[in-house]
């Protein structure tokens, strides 16, 4: 009876034991191809990560929607069916927190400066505060760039919009933005754009060139111009509840990897485009076209009254801090 009681006994330490040793799994998942900058960096993350916690954490990246599409990601990570994504800021929006919208904007941000003087400082911070009563904790912005516009027809003016039909996030902002230039715009998950340009379904689209070209839309685009109208960028977001339950020196080791994996996705996103664009122009399927000073002055006067057509939505006041964070 003695040897069967410590038998149980040393079956349960051993069972304790291999439970206390496995590591914690964060699943990160997104929507993009693994060669584009948040890719790149959603693997570098796991790799800091990994290292710093001693293999006590183990994170498993979904790329390209193999888990959840965009409509869908939001919900899983709210459930817990994931911890982490890189979801674009349009995506608070429909979540209800409407200020993200404002990097939607076009022409809001003249500059990379610009921008990261807003995301690296208190109106950046105090953002993805308001993501907490979501259930969502935010950990750092990542970068994408400024985006072009593709069509199957040359877009130099805003008159070349006229009646196209132009794939956009779900957004209220890229919305009012399309319909500004006499565009009907369509809303598609990302990982059906590259059917619906093939198809016709939609005429066009706006990417930065980096997702132009990791999902082959210049093979079904006769043109792209690179207008720099408006700018995609992520936020790094966690279930709270999750991260909230994590060990402190867990939560202090993933803090730091996250902090490395930023600085080099940032370093990474403007090589990655200009690549990309060059890439473009070399297959000789997409001619590129670089709007000159009094174009790109057409596009502004067409597209600046979408910022006070916003106000009341994202808050005229957030508009204005921005604007004048940007030095305008």
């Amino acid at each position: 009876m003695k040897l069967k009681y410590a038998l149980l006994v040393l079956s349960a330490a051993l069972s304790f034991n291999a439970s206390a040793q496995a590591p914690i799994v964060i699943k990160f998942s997104h929507v993009v191809a693994t060669d584009t900058p948040k890719g790149q960096a959603a693997e570098r993350f796991k790799q800091l990560a990994e290292k710093a916690t001693n293999g006590r954490v183990k994170v498993e990246v979904y790329p390209n929607s193999q888990l959840y599409k965009d409509k869908e990601e939001l919900e899983a990570l709210q459930l817990g069916a994931v911890q982490m994504l890189a979801p674009s800021l349009a995506k608070f929006g429909p979540l209800g927190v409407k200020e993200f919208e404002v990097f939607d904007l076009p022409y809001i941000f003249p500059s990379k400066a610009a921008l990261y003087n807003v995301t690296e400082g208190e109106i950046g911070k105090s953002l993805l505060k308001k993501l907490e009563p979501k259930g969502i904790t935010g950990l750092a912005y990542w970068d994408n760039g400024f985006k072009v516009m593709s069509a199957n027809k040359p877009l130099r003016t805003p008159a070349d919009f006229r009646g196209l039909k132009m794939r956009i996030q779900s957004s209220k902002v890229l919305d009012a933005q399309m319909r500004a230039l006499g565009a009907n715009p369509q809303v598609l998950a990302f990982s059906e754009v590259y059917q619906a340009l093939q198809t016709g379904v939609v005429d066009g689209t706006e990417n930065p060139p980096s997702n132009m070209y990791t999902q082959k839309m210049h093979e079904v685009q006769k043109y792209v111009t690179v207008s720099n109208h408006g700018y995609l960028g992520y936020a790094v977001i966690v279930n709270k509840k999750f991260w909230d339950g994590l060990p402190a020196d867990i939560r202090t080791a993933l803090d730091q990897a996250m902090k490395d994996a930023t600085t080099f996705e940032k370093a990474i996103a403007q090589r990655d485009n200009d690549l990309a664009l060059e890439a473009i122009k070399k297959t000789g399927k997409t001619e590129v076209y670089m709007l000159n000073a009094q174009q790109q002055a057409e596009w502004r006067k067409a597209l600046l009254p979408v910022q006070t057509q916003m106000e009341s939505r994202i808050g005229a006041g957030l508009i204005s801090a921005i604007n004048k964070q940007a030095g305008k």
